[in-house]
C-alpha cells in the first residue's frame, strides 16, 4: 500500500469490481510513483476518496484495459467517468465528475 493510500484511504479496488463494461461513478487508474498521479491526487484534494482507485501495477487486467484505451501504452492517469475513458484529465474536471 502506497503512503497516498494510506493518506486518502482509498478502497481496495479491483480492476474486476469495476465490470470493464458497466463502469459507475469514476474510476481512476493510477501506478505508484506516476508525478502525474500525484498531481491530480493533489488537485482532488479530499475529493480523492470519492473516486474508486486502481492500481496498474497490482492488476493485470486493469493495466491490460489502460493499455485498451490507451493505444497500447500503459498511460496513467487514465480515468473513467460513467463509462468514458479519459488520460490525464485536468483535476478541475475530475472534480466537477466527482460531484
Amino acid at each position: 500500500m502506497s503512503v497516498l493510500d494510506r493518506a486518502f484511504r482509498r478502497p481496495p479496488a479491483t480492476h474486476a469490481e469495476a465490470g470493464v463494461v458497466a463502469h459507475r461513478g469514476v474510476w481512476i487508474y493510477h501506478r505508484a510513483g506516476c508525478p502525474i498521479c500525484l498531481r491530480l491526487t493533489i488537485g482532488l484534494g479530499r475529493r480523492a476518496r470519492d473516486a474508486h482507485w486502481v492500481d496498474i501495477w497490482a492488476a493485470p487486467d486493469a493495466a491490460a484495459f489502460v493499455r485498451s484505451v490507451n493505444d497500447g501504452n500503459e498511460t496513467v492517469p487514465t480515468v473513467v467517468v460513467d463509462g468514458v475513458a479519459r488520460t490525464n484529465p485536468p483535476p478541475a474536471e475530475v472534480r466537477a465528475a466527482l460531484g
